[in-house]
């Protein structure tokens, strides 16, 4: 029991830093929801349960333009698809912990979350992400319900400049996890670039999806995790 509130409180410590970035954005997506002609309970409830910034941006700026519920879900659904991808490498980590945890934990998997629990420099259980969902999930509802309450009085250049703070916090998390780790620093390079071509050719939630698969098995090939960490 002490191994298991020990892993926890470390991943509560390890996800402070994202406060700073989910707390504005949260509020940035609750006024865009309040404008958008969601209610204060609609607009929280979606975060209650969703829990997904981008996705719930993008399903508020399809509501605005008249989109259909089957239309939204599908591109919800689409975006979200990256979430195999990191459900299954945090899996990998934690797969002598429990189903039934493991179960609770992957609703909280997001990209904030899976890039501190795998740049960790060393094994940490399920109970390690926890405690990351724990901090991420409040971030992300405590923001959305200011911004719900705020809606009706803050500047929209504001509300604009918020959208920033997540990007810029991602940033934050990763650089920090990839110093003496060379080659996995040039395979997120690589990822980043081919993205940036791909985007050019097909919508942007199929060209990260596509850029993360192919760099991803390439790294297979030249990345060893466990030599770069020593």
């Amino acid at each position: 029991m002490t191994d298991k509130r020990t892993e926890y409180v470390k991943g509560l410590k390890a996800a402070i830093p994202v406060i700073l970035g989910f707390v504005p954005v949260g509020i940035a997506y609750a006024i865009m929801a309040r404008q958008a002609g969601f209610t204060v309970f609609e607009t929280i409830l979606m975060s209650l349960t969703v829990f997904a910034g981008a996705s719930q941006i993008m399903a508020v700026g399809m509501y605005v333009q008249g989109a259909g519920v089957i239309a939204m879900i599908i591109a919800t659904f689409a975006l979200n698809l990256r979430h195999l991808i990191m459900s299954t490498c945090v899996n990998n980590i934690v797969k002598e912990d429990p189903a039934r945890t493991k179960l609770l934990a992957s609703f909280g998997v997001t990209d904030e979350a899976f890039a501190i629990f795998t740049t960790q420099k060393e094994k940490h259980s399920v109970m390690f992400f926890l405690g990351l969902v724990t901090v991420t999930y409040a971030s992300w509802n405590a923001g959305t319900v200011i911004g719900a309450a705020a809606s009706s009085f803050l500047p929209e250049i504001v509300t604009a400049s918020l959208g920033i703070a997540l990007y810029a916090m991602f940033i934050g998390i990763l650089v920090p996890g990839l110093k003496g780790n060379s080659r996995l620093a040039l395979l997120v390079v690589l990822t980043a670039l081919l993205n940036t071509v791909l985007v050019r050719f097909m919508a942007s939630s199929w060209a990260l999806i596509v850029s993360t698969l192919v760099c991803a098995a390439a790294g297979v090939f030249f990345v060893d995790l466990e030599e770069e960490q020593k």
